[in-house]
């Protein structure tokens, strides 16, 4: 099993992976069939079902397959284009995206969201059509956002699992037992399999580059974020915090009667900045999700800030590290709230950080595996439930409970010797299950939970 560091962290756009950044990528998918088609299109036609319609305005799920069918992609997105081609839209129903000819498109008429009728697949179901002069759909493709920018046709996740059918890399563990036989036989730490394996792919050049580039955008995002205030777009009229606190943090900082938690607060403050940029569409890398995205970076600020001895030339060896438990989590389980509630966002992203903060800080192989055990373990059975479908409350927040609690997991895992009693594999499992028997009102419906209980107008 391999999945590529670059897989599980993406460069793009807030509020949501699933709900934003998945339809952008199915609608670019579907645009590459239309240009692969013989027939002459005159129309498309959108179709929202599940999740993806029930939080769809909250999570800007219209805006961005609208955008993704007039050609936008989230790495190089450019926003004021965006607002132009939007307008425009509104006022002609017309788009041509590169290489098709116009297309008739009414966002009132043509974007529809389907409440009834959840398709069978996926809980983020979309179905994207092309009309011929008539109006009759002549092509017509099913998509499943499954979590973290990750988009599969219909046919695709009728198939099982993704198969890998790329060049064999060395280490092609599936699970965590796998991966620490695999690191005691060889002697190397899980980053240094990881590294090979990105290495086996062709990623030798870009490697050190991209992870790179990924550590730079989560940063710049924090510090976005730090500076930034006002109120969050979407209607609950949420005022960010990130900068304020920060400001605080900053005048007490040399005071002699600073309390020791207040090192809790610059994990949270991280951790909320890039999710107060998330909520107002900002550019964030996924981490595993867009709505989790706060909690790696801020482990990392956390660590190359407050922990004495700290490189950044270590990051990389996090990101790997990282990367690997994201793989297992996912292959395993699922990185969607709306397949497993907000236990395989927030839970995972705490699982991911902890193993890196452990690497980096001279954890064996085994107490990483630990480490991830013991953050993902205490997120078990936790709900996606947004208030207005809107990603900032509770999700700011829980990033900032979630780095504190990866922190503290890799502390402790660091103070053993590897052994522990749950497996970290046990704990992936017990994850799926608990996100199978969850009802869909707890997972990212806005259905159930905070959603309904906390007044949001």
């Amino acid at each position: 099993m391999f999945l590529s560091v670059f897989d599980m962290f993406k460069v793009g756009i807030g509020p949501s992976s699933s709900h934003t950044m998945g339809p952008m990528v199915a609608a670019a998918r579907f645009l590459d069939m239309m240009r692969a088609s013989p027939f002459e299109f005159h129309g498309l036609r959108a179709s929202l079902h599940g999740s993806l319609a029930f939080t769809g305005v909250g999570h800007a799920t219209d805006r961005a397959t609208i955008l993704g069918l007039g050609g936008f992609v989230a790495h190089d997105y450019d926003d004021a284009k965006a607002e132009a081609f939007l307008a425009e839209l509104a006022k002609t129903h017309t788009m041509q995206p590169e290489g098709l000819p116009a297309l008739h498109f009414d966002p009132k008429a043509d974007m529809v969201f389907d409440y009834d009728h959840a398709l069978e697949g996926h809980a983020n179901g979309m179905i994207l059509m092309a009309t011929d002069a008539q109006g009759d759909v002549i092509l017509r493709q099913v998509y499943y956002s499954i979590g973290g920018g990750f988009v599969v046709t219909e046919e695709e996740l009728a198939q099982g699992k993704a198969t890998d059918e790329g060049d064999p890399v060395p280490f092609p563990f599936k699970s965590a037992a796998e991966m620490l036989v695999m690191a005691k036989k060889s002697g190397k730490s899980i980053a240094e399999m990881k590294r090979s394996n990105e290495i086996a792919r062709g990623c030798s050049e870009s490697l050190a580059k991209g992870t790179a580039r990924l550590w730079q955008v989560m940063n710049d995002c924090i510090n976005r974020g730090l500076e930034r205030d006002g109120i969050l777009p979407g209607g609950l009229n949420v005022r960010r915090r990130a900068k304020g606190i920060h400001d605080a943090l900053q005048a007490e900082r040399g005071m002699n009667l600073t309390a020791p938690h207040t090192i809790n607060d610059w994990m949270s403050v991280y951790a909320m900045a890039v999710n107060e940029e998330n909520a107002a569409g900002g550019q964030v890398v996924t981490a595993p999700t867009n709505g989790a995205a706060g909690t790696m970076p801020a482990v990392i600020r956390y660590y190359l800030d407050h922990v004495p001895g700290a490189s950044e030339s270590h990051v990389e060896d996090f990101l790997l590290t990282a990367a690997a438990i994201a793989g297992l989590v996912k292959y395993n389980a699922s990185i969607s709230g709306a397949e497993a509630g907000c236990q395989a966002e927030v839970g995972s992203a705490a699982a991911m950080s902890a193993a890196g903060l452990c690497a980096v800080m001279g954890g064996t192989p085994e107490q990483v595996e630990n480490a991830a055990e013991i953050a993902l373990e205490h997120h078990l059975g936790m709900t996606c439930d947004p208030v207005k479908g809107l990603v900032q409350v509770p999700c700011i927040e829980r990033n900032g409970l979630a780095a504190i609690k990866a922190v503290s997991a890799a502390s402790l895992a660091l103070r053993g010797d590897g052994q522990h009693f749950v497996p970290l594999d046990a704990c992936i499992e017990t994850m799926r299950q608990t996100g199978a028997d969850m009802h869909d009102k707890y997972k990212e419906t806005s259905l159930g939970g905070l959603a309904v209980n906390v007044p949001n107008c």
